[in-house]
């Protein structure tokens, strides 16, 4: 007997592969308003104030702003003795020797003080009192200086403290010059002038000074004895001649030739 037409037909035809679902892609704009609705809403920054020295800033934040700087002060004057320098004495030179360059012009180099302190093989103070002295004379520290060998009749050993010194360059060095000429010198009892034969062969200028008591930084009652020192004005000067006119030109009260001053 034979089965009937309906179902040999569903025999006979095989049944249709299950259909997948078409995925939809959905472009990143439309994704976005629902990862915006899930995301916090970001904090916001901390403050300069509030975030902790040492703490990690979070990635993309900009390092806080540095506070308003100071206002810069006005820069240091230059001293008057150099400027008198390069507007008087250097046109008055090289027109005076024929200078063909302006480096050839004489300038200073440095200036030393000096103070000798034999004295402190047996007073260990005169030390003390000597770097004080000199230091409020020239506004910097000196430096001790010690015997290079031992001397038996003055019972000096070598290595023993017998003086400061000081060297002053630069701004220092006009400053304690300008100081010198016009304010320290003329403090002198009976001052004639400063003598002209004072120079080393080079252009170097030596000068003594009795009493440290001429320059106003030395109070009479805190000084200990009076004590002298030797002032040394190193120039680049070749000839005694051009070191004196240099001196003479930045204001150097030298004595006159009858050895009277006005």
């Amino acid at each position: 007997m034979n089965p009937p037409e309906d179902e040999r037909a569903g025999k006979e035809q095989p049944s249709a592969p299950p259909q997948a679902t078409p995925r939809v892609r959905r472009s990143r704009e439309q994704q976005a308003p629902a990862s915006e609705a899930a995301a916090p809403a970001p904090a916001p920054p901390r403050s300069p104030q509030q975030v902790k020295p040492g703490a990690r800033r979070p990635r993309g934040q900009q390092p806080p702003a540095l506070e308003a700087a100071a206002p810069a002060s006005a820069p240091p004057r230059a001293p008057r003795l150099r400027e008198k320098y390069r507007q008087e004495v250097v046109p008055a030179l090289m027109q005076q020797f024929g200078y063909a360059n302006v480096m050839q012009v004489p300038r200073l180099e440095k200036v030393v003080l000096n103070i000798g302190l034999g004295e402190a093989i047996t007073n260990a103070r005169a030390l003390e009192m000597g770097t004080r002295d000199l230091t409020l004379i020239a506004g910097q520290q000196p430096v001790t200086t010690r015997a290079r060998k031992a001397i038996a009749n003055f019972k000096l050993r070598e290595g023993m403290p017998i003086g400061v010194m000081v060297t002053l360059r630069a701004a220092r060095m006009f400053e304690f010059l300008d100081k010198l000429m016009n304010v320290s010198l003329v403090r002198i009892r009976d001052f004639r002038g400063t003598p002209r034969e004072s120079f080393d062969g080079r252009g170097n200028y030596s000068l003594g000074i009795r009493e440290q008591l001429i320059f106003p930084e030395i109070d009479y009652n805190i000084i200990d004895r009076l004590r002298g020192l030797q002032v040394s004005i190193v120039t680049t000067a070749r000839t005694d001649e051009e070191g004196l006119r240099l001196l003479e030109l930045l204001g150097m009260p030298y004595a006159r030739q009858d050895g009277v001053r006005p």
